[in-house]
Parts: structure tokens; C-alpha cells; sequence
């Protein structure tokens, strides 16, 4: 299972990047908020921009945007961005997205909430690289582990079955949460590393 970490509740998000370039960690995960979506509001195009300067790891970026082609064509000429995560609860139209983000050279996922219904994912599964799994409700890092999201992640990879997509996880993932994820390839963890003394031991404890 790779690990990729989200900068979002970061006190120095930085100086946290410079110090997680030389850990085991995979991924750096760009939590977007656009204060619609979501209630909160996170990483503006500049702040994304000088992040991907000074990381040596690719970035996963998850967009929390009721209008997220508006931002993917702002960082599209960006050469270090592994993967763009759109919502399946957008208004706009996904499958245009989707097109676009596949485009433009990067892996294409889809973040799914932890209500919503699973077999919305259905007219996407040809089109996507990775489903991102929500364990909490999306907006807020240091929320707890959703209990019922083991159950779910289950399901959700008996619906993909045999095709080629990753499962991601991401919401209250630490130490202990992280070995209830089976059939998962990354797991998203944030402020179990990120809020600590030590965030090089904290990684230790999960790879």
C-alpha cells in the first residue's frame, strides 16, 4: 500500500514538503476547496504552483470544486501531478472532465462521498484510473474513521471487479485505522503525520 500525504492541516506546509521529500511516502495529496463544495477554502492555484517547486514526489491532487476544469486549467502545464480527483456529487458535467484531465497527460479519479450511493460510479468505471473512497465526510481534516467504510470499500471493489482501477483511501487514517484497509493501494493520511513532533517516525509506523 502506498502512502500519500495530505498537506492540508499542515502548520508550515512547506517546510513539512521539504521534510517528507526524503521518507518512504509516495504521494503529496493537494486537498482543493472552493468554499462551495465544501465549506472551507484551501490551496489556491499559486499555492499549489510553489508547492509542486519544491516537491520531489508526485502530487495526488483532490479537488473539492463544484467547478474543478476552472482549476485544472490553471495547473495542467504542471509536469509533477500524478493524479487529478474529481467529485462524483459535481454539478458539472464529469465525464467533459474526465476527458480533459486525460488530455492534459494525468491519471483520472473520481472521490465519492460517504453517502453516496456506490452504483453512481457505474457510468465512469471505463474512464478512470482510481476511485477515491471518502472515510469521512469531506472538508475538515482530523475527522475520526468512519466504522461502517471497511464495509464500503468492500463493496466498491466487488463493483469495479477486474478492471484496472485503484482504490485510494482517505479520512481519518492512522496507525490503527490503517490496518482495517484491505484491497486498498493508497491510503491518504493526514494529520496523523502532518500535526506531529516527528513526522518521519510517524511515517515509519505505517510503511
Amino acid at each position: 500500500m502506498k502512502l500519500s500525504v495530505s498537506i492540508l492541516n499542515a502548520n508550515n506546509r512547506k517546510e513539512t514538503i521539504k521534510i517528507l521529500n526524503n521518507t518512504d511516502i509516495s504521494y503529496f495529496h493537494i486537498d482543493v476547496m472552493d468554499g462551495n463544495f465544501v465549506s472551507q477554502v484551501s490551496l489556491p492555484v499559486e499555492e499549489t504552483l510553489e508547492l509542486s517547486k519544491i516537491s520531489n514526489k508526485k502530487l495526488d491532487i483532490h479537488l473539492m470544486h463544484s467547478s474543478p476544469l476552472s482549476y485544472i486549467e490553471q495547473i495542467k502545464d504542471l509536469k509533477n501531478i500524478k493524479y487529478i480527483t474529481i467529485h462524483l456529487e459535481i454539478e458539472e458535467n464529469i465525464q467533459n472532465t474526465l476527458n480533459k484531465i486525460k488530455e492534459y497527460g494525468f491519471k483520472r479519479g473520481i472521490s465519492i462521498k460517504p453517502n453516496t450511493d456506490i452504483n453512481k460510479l457505474i457510468p465512469y468505471l471505463n474512464d478512470i484510473d482510481l476511485i477515491l473512497i471518502m472515510t469521512v465526510e469531506p472538508g475538515q481534516g482530523g475527522q475520526p474513521f468512519l466504522e461502517n467504510s471497511p464495509t464500503r470499500i468492500k463493496e466498491i471493489k466487488n463493483l469495479i471487479k477486474d478492471k484496472n482501477i485503484l482504490l485510494e483511501v482517505d479520512g481519518g487514517i492512522n496507525d490503527k485505522t490503517i490496518k482495517l484497509l484491505k484491497d486498498v493501494d493508497i491510503a491518504v493520511v493526514g494529520s496523523y503525520i502532518t500535526t506531529s513532533d516527528n513526522m518521519i517516525e510517524k511515517v515509519k509506523t505505517l510503511v
